[in-house]
């Protein structure tokens, strides 16, 4: 990775993403210690975030340069909506929380926020933004996963399923192709145009964090 424009962007978002690994929702899935209303109140927008992520990757795939890349975004908006949010919703059903209740789910102001912004990249920006913007999802579940799994898992099997899932070779693996289309993406461009990659990367990388704030403050609407 040294050396790679991932690279650089991961180091310019170092702060941010080291404080997602501080911050006590992820400290609470890694200890076991994290309160169920939260946990469950994180895969309840979750689910709402993965619908909207699977479109990001549908307008990806549409808009790629290549056969390869355009086939393996696909597969990806596919396995969102199927095998991942599967597993979101066995993880609601171990809550009590039907399919009907979390098709009833409103999203919340920043998973509102950090959806449309991912949305509006997609349908608007060239496509090393794109692939700037959702990297630091994929990235940024491997990286938290592979962490917590360093330290040993809990003793509730519920959070030490979601450790495996994004401590998982597969899920490295995804990481890796995700850096690399973005590293193919920004090969030749100018500094201006790496600019723009930077900030959707770093924009996604500051919603991760208040994905994770949110969870843990269970955020409403105001009004």
């Amino acid at each position: 990775m040294s050396g790679t424009f991932s690279a650089r962007l991961r180091e310019a978002a170092a702060s941010v993403w080291e404080a997602q690994h501080a911050h006590p929702f992820i400290r609470g899935i890694g200890d076991g210690s994290l309160s169920l209303d939260r946990f469950a109140y994180w895969v309840r927008q979750d689910y709402l975030f993965l619908i909207e992520y699977a479109r990001m990757l549908a307008l990806a795939a549409a808009r790629a340069p290549g056969l390869a890349d355009t086939t393996k975004l696909a597969q990806l908006a596919n396995e969102t909506l199927t095998g991942e949010m599967n597993l979101h919703r066995s993880y609601a059903a171990q809550f009590g929380i039907s399919e009907e209740e979390l098709e009833r789910e409103r999203a919340s102001p920043t998973c509102r926020a950090y959806t449309d912004f991912l949305v509006r990249v997609a349908a608007t920006g060239g496509f090393p933004e794109i692939a700037g913007a959702l990297l630091p999802c994929m990235w940024g579940f491997s990286e938290v996963g592979q962490r917590l799994a360093a330290r040993g898992k809990p003793a509730d099997a519920r959070y030490a399923e979601w450790i495996d899932t994004y401590a998982s070779p597969e899920f490295a693996e995804l990481a890796v192709w995700c850096r690399g289309l973005l590293d193919r993406a920004a090969d030749g461009l100018p500094e201006r145009g790496l600019a723009r990659v930077e900030d959707a990367f770093l924009t996604s990388s500051r919603y991760e964090y208040l994905f994770w704030e949110m969870a843990w403050n269970q955020e409403e609407w105001p009004v």
